[in-house]
């Protein structure tokens, strides 16, 4: 089964890195797609994120990491991908992702929601970019690379 994890992952936090793996052993293939929306200023450019993810993912035999436009929908029928991956964090994020994966389910494809590990939960990305615009520690959210990447930025 090849899995399909797609997102902005602006910036790649420890919960990404968590669902990822945890995906990763669960499909036996995973594509991490990072989504580009050219309506919205990143954090990171797609191209640091790209870099990001794939040395992350490095050591995850059955990971690669892309970047694409467009539809989900269309980018996973790209990528011969059978099922969507989604993270969720608790019950504040239900009902955006039950109604997203009913969606997908029209269009196609099956989500499967796979629940954050408890010391994971306030891992989120909007979080750690307004730590970051606060000039605040954002290492306890992401991996090192990413910490020293935003620095950098």
């Amino acid at each position: 089964m090849r899995a399909l994890y797609a997102g902005s992952f602006d910036p790649p936090t420890l919960g990404h890195l968590d669902i990822v793996r945890r995906a990763a052993a669960l499909a036996g293939d995973l594509v991490v797609g990072i989504g580009i929306n050219p309506d919205r200023e990143p954090l990171l450019g797609i191209g640091t994120r790209l870099e990001l993810l794939q040395g992350l993912c490095a050591d995850l035999d059955d990971v690669s990491v892309r970047a694409y436009e467009g539809a989900t929908v269309h980018f996973a029928e790209e990528v011969d991908a059978t099922v969507l991956v989604r993270g969720i964090r608790g019950p504040e994020d239900w009902p955006h992702e039950s109604a997203l994966a009913d969606a997908n389910r029209h269009l196609g494809i099956e989500t499967l929601l796979l629940p954050a590990a408890p010391s994971l939960v306030p891992c989120r990305g909007s979080l750690v970019r307004e730590l970051h615009a606060a000039g605040l520690d954002v290492s306890p959210y992401v991996p090192p690379a990413v910490a020293e990447a935003l620095a950098a930025s």
